[in-house]
């Protein structure tokens, strides 16, 4: 039997797959078709290590939080008119000075309590009966060692003032400073702290002093000749410059409040001292 002539028709298409090619058939290669050449995939770079931001070099550290150092607190800057300074929001060192009994540290703790802005209560009395063995007590005696710690006292209390401030957490330090020492008093403040200390003396009446005093206990407590011998040298600081607020008949919360706006009277203009 003859057949037409001609190529033989391809092979019908296969489901699921390529149509399958029969040797012979023309243009179509024989055997197994290789697989399409693939581009090469790039490696993949392993994920970088976690980095340390460096510590600077010179600062104290608490693990790997960096502190910045303490340093003199410049003198705080005025707002720019007519807008009027806001002490409750200002970061601030403050100096409240007054005669035992005065309601310094009651008026210290409440006004720092109180405040919108991180801020801090540093008691010199407080830093220096931190002195347990070997205290060196006034009321034994006023000599080169009583002397001594007390200054060791204030300079604490001016490098704690100045490690607050430096990470911006304001800070409010009282002392009993005579008028008729400032070298010793406002010098040595000035000094440990810097000049953008802000210094208000606080000064009640002498019975209101000698009843509060009256209140005390310990070695806080003094005799009323020795409250008045204080109370009168304190009068100096009428005519000095320095802002003076009479609390004699002003509680706590009041005195706090007249601090404010004492402070903001002397952020507009620094007092000269």
């Amino acid at each position: 039997m003859q057949h037409a002539v001609g190529s033989p028709l391809p092979p019908p298409h296969q489901p699921g797959g390529a149509p399958q090619q029969q040797p012979g058939y023309l243009g179509a290669p024989s055997g197994p078709v290789p697989p399409a050449p693939q581009p090469p995939v790039p490696p993949v770079p392993p994920p970088p290590a976690p980095q340390h931001a460096p510590v600077p070099q010179g600062t104290d550290t608490t693990g790997h939080v960096p502190l910045p150092p303490g340093g003199p607190v410049p003198m705080p800057s005025a707002p720019p008119a007519p807008i009027v300074p806001d002490p409750t929001a200002t970061t601030l060192a403050v100096l409240l000075i007054g005669p035992a009994g005065a309601g310094k540290t009651s008026v210290a703790k409440f006004w720092a309590d109180h405040r919108r802005v991180p801020t801090a209560h540093v008691s010199l009395d407080d830093v220096r009966e931190w002195v347990r063995s070997g205290f060196a007590d006034p009321q034994s005696g006023w000599n080169d060692h009583s002397e001594a710690q007390y200054r060791l006292a204030r300079r604490t209390c001016g490098f704690a003032a100045r490690n607050f401030l430096a990470n911006g957490i304001s800070c409010i330090l009282d002392d009993a400073i005579f008028p008729d020492r400032p070298a010793v008093g406002l010098g040595g403040w000035k000094r440990h702290v810097g000049p953008g200390l802000l210094p208000v003396v606080l000064l009640p009446g002498l019975e209101v002093v000698l009843e509060r005093n009256a209140a005390r206990s310990g070695n806080r407590r003094l005799t009323d000749e020795e409250v008045a011998r204080i109370h009168g040298r304190m009068a100096g600081w009428y005519g000095s410059g320095l802002p003076i607020i009479d609390n004699s008949q002003l509680d706590v919360p009041t005195t706090a409040r007249v601090l404010d706006d004492v402070l903001a009277r002397a952020i507009a203009s620094p007092p000269k001292w």
